[in-house]
């Protein structure tokens, strides 16, 4: 359906005049699908916010890296991306399981612009695209119901340095994080195991 407005933005939209504004934006620019010139942008990103809330309304936004093409347009209606290992709080993927509402924000620092696409999400754990991407634990998908460019205005103008060595790579085992040193005895059991026969080989 496409997006209807609800009181609060009624609201201010009634406040400051922008009433004429936001139905000219909902019927021109917010749209239902992924154009090709959505999936390209959002192809070429090392990097999204993802917002998500929790069925009781707690909410998170959490930054996404990886390389350029780690999310992937499945089609016009969905894109998918893959849950690396992280500190094993699991707030984005845990509000998922519980309220499938997300909000992905795509941004180009170097060229200033950004895209938004809001939508339902879900997490399999077993989907057959989980191998495209090294290392991945599961994958997430997202439904699209709202995308749409947003005003770029107040994006400030950054060029990459380095992108992280911590992204996982087919070629090469990722390196873990030194706070782990400090997390060592809470650890998930794989991992302490894995660590301890690092040690043993005189790599860690």
């Amino acid at each position: 359906m496409p997006y209807t407005y609800h009181e609060g933005e009624r609201e201010l939209q009634k406040r400051f005049d922008s009433e004429r504004l936001a139905g000219a934006m909902q019927k021109r620019v917010i749209h239902e699908s992924i154009s090709e010139s959505d999936r390209a942008f959002i192809e070429a990103r090392d990097m999204f916010f993802l917002a998500s809330v929790s069925a009781d309304g707690g909410v998170d936004c959490s930054y996404k890296g990886g390389e350029p093409g780690f999310v992937k347009v499945l089609d016009e209606h969905t894109v998918a991306f893959p849950n690396y290992d992280g500190n094993g709080m699991f707030m984005s993927a845990g509000n998922i399981l519980t309220n499938p509402k997300v909000g992905v924000l795509f941004i180009d620092f170097e060229n200033q612009w950004r895209m938004r696409l809001n939508g339902s999400a879900s997490i399999d754990f077993d989907d057959p695209l989980k191998g495209e991407w090294p290392e991945a634990m599961f994958v997430v998908r997202v439904r699209a119901e709202e995308v749409f460019p947003n005003c770029p205005r107040y994006i400030h103008k950054m060029q990459l340095v380095e992108r992280s060595g911590y992204v996982p790579k087919a070629e090469c085992r990722t390196p873990d994080p030194d706070w782990k040193d400090h997390f060592e005895d809470a650890l998930p059991a794989e991992q302490q195991k894995r660590r301890a026969e690092m040690r043993e080989r005189g790599e860690l």
